[in-house]
């Protein structure tokens, strides 16, 4: 079976969806591949982010758990940083991504679940469709554009020969849980090698009783499993979980994200690159659903006015061009962040985390979220004269 359509978008994340909206809503035809039964049926992701970009966005705040305050805890320090007003949440991933799918259907995008694309279409060397299993059978569609939004495999930039596999990535194993009592207001993270060799492990709350406990581990830093050491640290009960009273979990998420900075080149003839897929996340806390939300739209807008063009790369490079200029650096600097924090010992991370403890909430989450700028970091480095302050700020003013 063949058919044809303008754009072919390969993933129902929240990248793929919104390339779908705005794609669609432009007057491209549009179909959507998504390999598992349902949208946002397998949970990859812990969901924090960032309300107001959720709002600038337009994602609806039925969709998230506010939080107004940040707690950091290692192996003999903690700190808490406490807010007048919710400035970040944790998302209801799978309800959010429902709604973003809603959305491309209701602007015409065809969406298709269980359908897994299994090869990609080259005519000369230029992408020009996909070959897909689907609940009705093969399908090949032949397409203008196709949108890589498969996440951290980019299977169809790799099939296409358009990028590599990722060398450095972070792997995170997270359980959502009933929890006697949970602070609804605070998320925490937890540093130190009890809790991950290479990364960090949290709690995350979706309610007074519903919560997200995790581990992230960096590769190639540690070949440590993150489900063998989230069960660890749940079976020890180690600080804080020993005041959450009965932990039971409900549901299992894991999932792979890109840890190296973007993708040198994230399109090409005929073919887009976005989310997870093009590198467009914040190395800090490894969340990147505000950047597939922002530039999933970019992508979708970008690609339908290309087709006039036949999607070559030069009338997609508005796209890399326009993402690139807004968060490139940021990611950079951020990476420079990580890279000291995977290496720091028990006794480092007792220092490092009580740089945080004189930040103001605004000042923490420009740094948190990555958003930083040259004045941000100049006045943080003035402001915070510690000797292991200055260092850290400054070492992120580097070129």
């Amino acid at each position: 079976m063949e058919e044809k359509y303008d754009i072919a978008i390969v993933g129902g994340g929240p990248a793929g969806l919104s390339a779908a909206y705005t794609a669609a809503k432009a007057g491209a035809r549009v179909i959507l591949f998504e390999k598992d039964e349902a949208i946002a049926h397998s949970v990859r992701t812990s969901g924090v982010t960032w309300i107001s970009e959720m709002e600038r966005l337009g994602i609806p705040g039925e969709y998230y758990n506010p939080v107004q305050n940040y707690r950091f805890v290692s192996p003999s320090n903690d700190v808490l940083i406490s807010g007048g007003t919710a400035k970040s949440c944790v998302l209801d991933v799978r309800g959010m991504y429902q709604y973003l799918a809603f959305l491309a259907a209701g602007a015409g995008a065809k969406i298709m679940v269980k359908s897994n694309v299994i090869n990609v279409l080259k005519e000369v060397e230029r992408v020009a469709g996909v070959k897909a299993s689907t609940p009705k059978g093969d399908l090949t569609v032949r397409s203008t554009l196709v949108i890589d939004a498969s996440g951290f495999s980019a299977s169809v930039a790799r099939r296409a020969g358009a990028a590599g596999e990722w060398k450095r990535y972070g792997i995170g194993a997270e359980y959502e849980c009933y929890c006697d009592d949970v602070d609804g207001a605070t998320w925490v993270l937890m540093v130190g090698r009890q809790y991950s060799e290479a990364g960090y492990a949290w709690i995350f709350p979706l309610s007074r009783n519903r919560v997200r406990i995790g581990v992230g581990i960096g590769r190639p830093e540690s070949n440590a499993e993150p489900l063998e050491k989230l069960h660890d640290i749940l079976e020890k009960r180690l600080k804080p979980l020993d005041a959450l009273g009965k932990i039971q979990p409900v549901e299992l998420h894991y999932g792979f994200i890109p840890n190296e900075g973007v993708r040198q080149n994230s399109v090409a003839d005929g073919l887009v690159m976005v989310g997870d897929s093009a590198g467009q996340s914040n190395p800090l806390l490894l969340e990147g659903i505000r950047y597939a939300i922002e530039f999933g739209r970019l992508a979708g807008e970008v690609g339908a006015r290309s087709l006039s063009r036949s999607a070559s790369r030069e009338s997609l490079l508005d796209y890399e061009k326009t993402w690139k200029a807004k968060v490139e650096s940021k990611i950079q600097s951020a990476l420079r962040v990580q890279t000291r924090w995977l290496g720091l010992t028990d006794e480092e991370w007792d220092k490092e985390i009580e740089i945080l403890r004189d930040m103001t909430v605004d000042e923490f989450l420009d740094f948190i979220k990555a958003d930083f700028t040259a004045g941000k970091m100049m006045k943080l480095a003035l402001h915070h004269p510690t000797l292991a302050a200055r260092q850290l700020f400054n070492m992120i003013l580097q070129s």
